[in-house]
């Protein structure tokens, strides 16, 4: 069988991988992968058409968000969070929610990159 196309983490693109997560669907995949981990190509209780389920693995593998290797006659999809989390920090995470509220009168945390205020704490 012959490769499926898939970029190299160095070609990952954002405007393609944002496309990819702009739909319900793909999102719930993309949920389902980094809370499931590796998973077969027709995973339990999504209710849509195998064909369009299909094309939804298709659009997020061309985007490089996931890789889908084959088994015999099985595909097997992987999110590809290390490529992702390198070339776009904090990306999926955010997409995916990993961010703690914080607590009613709690205080927030501070931005990973914010710069130190001049004037010192308040």
């Amino acid at each position: 069988m012959r490769a499926l196309p898939q970029p190299q983490a160095e070609d990952l693109d954002l405007a393609a991988v944002l496309h990819a997560l702009g739909d319900p669907v793909r999102l719930e995949l993309l949920r389902r992968l980094a809370a499931d981990g590796e998973t077969t190509c027709s995973p339990e209780g999504v209710a849509v058409p195998r064909s369009t389920l299909s094309n939804h693995w298709r659009i997020l593998r061309e985007a490089g968000v996931t890789a889908t290797r084959v088994h015999g006659k099985t595909r097997l999809v992987t999110l590809r969070r290390d490529e992702l989390d390198a070339r776009f920090p904090h990306l999926l995470g955010a997409v995916l929610g990993e961010f703690a509220h914080p607590a009613p009168g709690a205080p927030a945390p501070a931005p990973a990159l914010a710069a130190p205020d001049p004037a010192g704490p308040a």
